[in-house]
């Protein structure tokens, strides 16, 4: 009997409080957003900074590179802190 392979990270399904017809309220979802996988990215690389294991450094700077690339995100559409 066929079994559809599920997914190894599924996240758990939150109700969403952005009203798409109203610019302000995507944008501070899309901030809000951005900024907390900014956050995991960085608690990622201080965690792998206290590892001890092979190609450390390789994902480290990975990450780094995605941190960066999500503040320019936010920096390019003016999503900044001091506006939410």
């Amino acid at each position: 009997m066929y079994k559809p392979p599920t997914p190894r990270h599924e996240h758990p399904v939150t109700a969403r409080q952005v009203r798409l017809d109203h610019h302000d309220s995507v944008r501070s979802h899309v901030h809000q957003q951005v900024i907390t996988e900014v956050e995991r990215l960085e608690r990622r690389i201080e965690v792998l900074r206290l590892a001890n294991a092979p190609h450390v450094a390789v994902m480290i700077s990975a990450y780094e590179r995605m941190v960066d690339r999500k503040k320019g995100f936010l920096r390019n559409w003016d999503l900044t802190t001091s506006r939410f």
